[in-house]
Protein backbone atom coordinates (compact mmCIF):
# COMPACT_ATOMS: atom_id res chain seq x y z
CA UNK A 1 0.00 0.00 0.00
CA UNK A 2 1.42 3.35 -1.03
CA UNK A 3 -0.12 6.39 0.65
CA UNK A 4 0.37 9.70 -1.11
CA UNK A 5 -0.37 12.84 0.87
CA UNK A 6 -0.91 16.30 -0.52
CA UNK A 7 0.88 19.21 1.17
CA UNK A 8 -2.44 20.31 2.68
CA UNK A 9 -3.08 16.83 4.13
CA UNK A 10 0.48 16.62 5.44
CA UNK A 11 0.08 20.01 7.12
CA UNK A 12 -3.22 18.94 8.70
CA UNK A 13 -1.66 15.72 10.04
CA UNK A 14 1.33 17.66 11.42
CA UNK A 15 -1.08 19.90 13.34
CA UNK A 16 -2.77 16.81 14.83
CA UNK A 17 0.60 15.26 15.62
CA UNK A 18 1.68 18.19 17.80
CA UNK A 19 -0.67 17.02 20.54
CA UNK A 20 0.42 13.36 20.44
CA UNK A 21 2.84 11.71 22.81
CA UNK A 22 5.35 9.23 21.42
CA UNK A 23 3.71 5.84 20.98
CA UNK A 24 6.87 3.90 20.07
CA UNK A 25 10.44 4.41 21.25
CA UNK A 26 13.40 3.18 19.21
CA UNK A 27 16.45 2.27 21.26
CA UNK A 28 20.08 1.97 20.26
CA UNK A 29 19.48 -1.22 18.24
CA UNK A 30 18.17 0.54 15.14
CA UNK A 31 15.13 -0.71 13.16
CA UNK A 32 14.29 -4.35 13.85
CA UNK A 33 11.50 -6.72 12.88
CA UNK A 34 10.13 -6.48 16.43
CA UNK A 35 9.96 -2.70 16.09
CA UNK A 36 7.95 -2.95 12.86
CA UNK A 37 5.59 -5.43 14.57
CA UNK A 38 5.11 -2.96 17.44
CA UNK A 39 4.38 -0.15 14.98
CA UNK A 40 1.88 -2.31 13.08
CA UNK A 41 0.20 -3.14 16.40
CA UNK A 42 0.01 0.57 17.23
CA UNK A 43 -1.63 1.19 13.84
CA UNK A 44 -4.41 -1.23 14.80
CA UNK A 45 -5.56 1.33 17.38
CA UNK A 46 -4.52 4.67 15.87
CA UNK A 47 -4.16 6.13 12.40
CA UNK A 48 -1.48 8.64 13.42
CA UNK A 49 1.48 7.66 15.58
CA UNK A 50 4.61 9.33 16.81
CA UNK A 51 7.90 7.41 17.01
CA UNK A 52 10.82 8.76 19.01
CA UNK A 53 14.39 7.64 18.28
CA UNK A 54 17.26 7.31 20.76
CA UNK A 55 19.89 9.97 20.25
CA UNK A 56 22.66 7.42 19.68
CA UNK A 57 20.78 5.44 17.04
CA UNK A 58 23.13 4.63 14.18
CA UNK A 59 20.86 5.40 11.22
CA UNK A 60 20.32 8.92 9.89
CA UNK A 61 16.94 10.15 11.17
CA UNK A 62 15.25 10.97 7.85
CA UNK A 63 16.41 7.68 6.29
CA UNK A 64 15.18 5.80 9.37
CA UNK A 65 11.76 7.49 9.10
CA UNK A 66 11.48 6.56 5.43
CA UNK A 67 12.50 2.96 6.15
CA UNK A 68 9.97 2.62 8.98
CA UNK A 69 7.20 4.10 6.81
CA UNK A 70 7.98 1.75 3.94
CA UNK A 71 8.18 -1.37 6.09
CA UNK A 72 4.97 -0.54 7.98
CA UNK A 73 3.01 0.53 4.86
CA UNK A 74 2.50 4.01 6.28
CA UNK A 75 2.99 7.55 5.04
CA UNK A 76 5.87 9.53 6.47
CA UNK A 77 4.28 12.80 7.56
CA UNK A 78 7.22 14.49 9.23
CA UNK A 79 10.66 14.02 10.76
CA UNK A 80 11.66 16.63 13.30
CA UNK A 81 14.80 16.00 15.29
CA UNK A 82 14.44 12.51 16.70
CA UNK A 83 10.66 12.32 16.23
CA UNK A 84 8.92 10.65 13.28
CA UNK A 85 5.21 11.13 12.58
CA UNK A 86 3.52 8.33 10.60
CA UNK A 87 0.01 7.99 9.15
CA UNK A 88 -1.81 4.88 8.03
CA UNK A 89 -5.60 5.04 7.59
CA UNK A 90 -7.83 2.28 8.90
CA UNK A 91 -9.09 -0.03 6.17
CA UNK A 92 -12.75 0.08 7.17
CA UNK A 93 -13.74 3.32 8.85
CA UNK A 94 -11.31 6.21 8.70
CA UNK A 95 -11.21 8.24 11.93
CA UNK A 96 -9.13 11.13 10.62
CA UNK A 97 -10.89 13.00 7.84
CA UNK A 98 -8.23 14.46 5.57
CA UNK A 99 -8.88 17.73 3.75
Amino acid sequence: MNIELTPKQRSYLRSLGQKLKATIWIGKKDITEELIKAINTAFENKELIKVKMHETMGTEKKAAGEKIAKQSNAALVQVIGRVVLLYRPFKEKKVIKLP
